[in-house]
């Protein structure tokens, strides 16, 4: 059975760019072998993920990220059983924030500022989906 879920969460302390590099490029080397894909955004210090595979697998991966001491302030925005993937082509895609419309997010949100805990999780997919159909999200090089 396939699911669906997105958290967001908070940094507990600055993240370099080549902090996140890695932790993208440890995601795209496991997931695949645990079935699971995926979206990560990340601005400022707010982390925003979407996972998708078998309940089993997002759910251990869920509650070591919940409980990785980086992460602070996670909170489970959106969690539902689904008949297809909308991520499936990324082991883990990240949203280039350069390319990210501020105006995508008025249209979400009261503000241009990438917050998901000022808005429900399904204000947060609807705009991961539209960042997909952007070209907003790319992968590792």
């Amino acid at each position: 059975m396939l699911v669906r879920l997105m958290y967001a969460s908070r940094a507990t302390e600055p993240v370099r760019p080549e902090t996140l590099t890695a932790i993208l490029k440890k995601s795209t080397q496991n997931n695949p072998g645990v079935g699971v894909t995926g979206v990560l955004c990340f601005s400022g210090a707010i982390f925003l993920q979407v996972l998708e595979g078998g309940r089993s697998q997002v759910s251990k991966l869920y509650n070591r990220i919940a409980q990785d001491p980086r992460h602070t302030d996670v909170v489970l925005l959106s969690y539902e059983e689904i008949d297809e993937r909308s991520f499936a082509g990324w082991s883990m895609g990240q949203v280039n924030m350069g390319r990210l419309n501020t105006a995508l997010l008025l249209k979400y949100s009261e503000t241009a500022v990438l917050d998901p805990y000022a808005v429900s999780g399904k204000v947060s997919m609807a705009l991961f989906n539209e960042l997909v159909a952007t070209a907003s999200v790319m992968c590792l090089p």
